[in-house]
């Protein structure tokens, strides 16, 4: 599995031939966005900075939509999404929080998570059984703080915390330098690719992975 970070909360997780995007950039933004063929995109919330589906059709290759809550089964992966709610934009809007299970490992991934109590109990209970890697907004302004989604982060017990959306709002890195002086990562360097198999997950315990922007 490799996954490649496109700012926002627009990720690529690339597993042999398949591919899915999270939240894509939407040509309407007025973030950076690219472009790609994905085989299944995942949509959390409908706002231009994470519903650009239209940006993942490429030659042959056109996406699957899953943009709310359910289950699904696509190409031998198990999408389950919980409806939870985020401000992001000024207004309420449904945030949908998913699970992605493939390669035997489990995704979860909290979209524009506004808080902790939007996360319906369905979810957590059916999280029990473990996290690998936890996609995690912490940038404020309608989704999760540093510190709150940190503090979620490690309630959730996951392998890997990736955090996402701090550089959504402008160049300030503060966002970022917080949740990892919470996390006592203060010197962490990003990386350019997160290239994991199962095996390489043993052994880590809410493990701290910072991916440069594309």
């Amino acid at each position: 599995m490799i996954i490649t970070y496109y700012g926002a909360e627009f990720f690529k997780v690339q597993f042999g031939e398949t591919v899915l995007a999270f939240n894509p950039v939407s040509k309407d933004s007025k973030l950076k966005g690219t472009r790609f063929g994905a085989d299944i995109a995942v949509v959390s919330i409908n706002h231009k900075d994470m519903n650009g589906v239209e940006q993942l059709s490429f030659g042959e290759r056109k996406p699957i939509v899953i943009d709310g809550p359910g289950e699904y089964e696509v190409k031998e992966i198990f999408i389950e999404g919980w409806k939870s709610q985020s401000s992001y934009g000024g207004d309420i809007k449904i945030n949908t929080s998913y699970s992605v299970t493939m390669e035997g490992m489990t995704l979860c991934f909290l979209g524009a998570l506004e808080n902790e109590k939007a996360l319906p109990p369905q979810m957590l209970q059916s999280m029990e059984e473990g996290i690998d890697i936890l996609f995690v907004p912490i940038g404020g302004e309608g989704v999760l703080t540093p510190s709150d989604a940190y503090k979620l982060a490690v309630k959730l017990e996951p392998k890997i915390i990736i955090p996402m959306h701090y550089n959504i709002q402008s160049a300030d890195k503060s966002n970022l330098k917080t949740f990892l002086k919470e996390a006592g990562e203060e010197n962490l360097k990003a990386v350019d690719k997160l290239t994991l198999k199962k095996k390489d997950l043993e052994g880590k315990e809410a493990d701290v992975v910072v991916l440069a922007e594309s």
